[in-house]
Parts: structure tokens; sequence; C-alpha cells
């Protein structure tokens, strides 16, 4: 039985209520999620992981994390759109995981928590696919968050209060995601 916050497969699965996230891949350790799917992999494809070691922000700043305290995952999209709205991902992928976690996006790619950051999204768009790699401050306590950078930073247990469930969380970013996803493919913004 896995522990109620574990990302294992047979706690993520059944929480998944759309394509995105399917398949889901969960590694205990690794260097970056994003580097972790490959050409092979088909359009909602997710890996997880519970820590990062070379973890990578916007503009080559580094995401540190406490291993088992951070919901860090990368998903793979294949949008059958022309190269130059590739970027436009990163923005609706920040707008999902606000709406999921109740924070405003500090575009192009910061979740805040009242005005601290508690995620971040990093696109990368290469040859019609693009896969988007996510890092929410879960589970750290106040003493855990990495220190300041331009923004001060946050998690959600500090926030709320009580610890939350990652597997959970990644549900809710996943069905946002998903929401806005069909709709931009459709034509809306």
């Amino acid at each position: 039985m896995p522990h109620m916050d574990s990302l294992l497969p047979e706690r993520v699965e059944p929480l998944l209520t759309g394509r995105l996230g399917r398949p889901y891949r969960y590694l205990e350790s690794c260097g970056s999620t994003q580097r972790e799917l490959t050409d092979a992999d088909v359009e909602g494809t997710v890996v997880a992981a519970g820590h990062q070691t070379e973890g990578r922000g916007r503009l080559g700043r580094t995401w540190e994390d406490q291993p088992g305290t951070s919901l860090l995952f990368s998903l793979l999209l294949r949008p059958p759109v022309p190269a130059e709205r590739l970027p436009e991902l990163t923005v609706l992928a920040a707008d999902a995981v606000a709406e999921a976690v109740g924070g405003q996006v500090k575009e192009p790619n910061d979740v805040l928590l009242g005005g601290r950051k508690v995620a971040g999204v990093l696109g990368e768009a290469s040859e019609g696919r693009v896969v988007l790699g996510i890092g929410v401050n879960a589970n750290q306590t106040a003493g855990q968050l990495p220190p300041a950078t331009r923004l001060p930073t946050t998690s959600l247990r500090v926030e709320r209060g009580a610890p939350v469930d990652r597997a959970e969380l990644l549900g809710a970013i996943l069905a946002a995601l998903e929401r806005r996803y069909e709709a931009w493919l459709s034509g809306g913004s």
C-alpha cells in the first residue's frame, strides 16, 4: 500500500481523469524529468520524480528541492500547430498550475501565492514537441524552502498550514492543463 503522499503509479494513475499523464513514469531521483522524455514517448506522457539533482528554471537558473517534498514532473505535448505558437504553452501551463493551487501567474512562468513563488514552469520546444517541466513547492516547511532568488519563496504547506497530497495535486494540475490545452488546440487562447 503506497504512502498517501506517494507519487508511485498505483497512487497517481487512479486520480487521472483525462489522457494527460498516460503513460505515467515515476523515478525516485533523477537529474531532470525533462531529460527523461524521449522522441519515442507519446503525447501525454508524464515523468515525475521524488527528487531532481539538476532541476532547471528559466534563464539557466537552478530549481532546488528537498527530496520527497516537491511535486516535480514533465509533460510531453505534440500539438499540431505552427512552431511560433509553442511558447504559448508555458503560460497555459502556468495558468493551469495557478488554477490548481489557487494562485496567480507572474508571466511568463512563475506561480505566486500571496506574492511568494510557489511554482514554476519551464517549456522547451523542439520539432513539433513541447516538454513542460513543472515544479511546485508542495510540502516544504519554512526551513526547507530554497533561499529567495528574485522572488520570496513559499510552499503550499506553509501557506495552508497543513501538508498536501502530491498525487491529488498532480491530478488536479493535469486536469486543469488538459481543459486549457484542448481549448487552445481548438482555436481558443
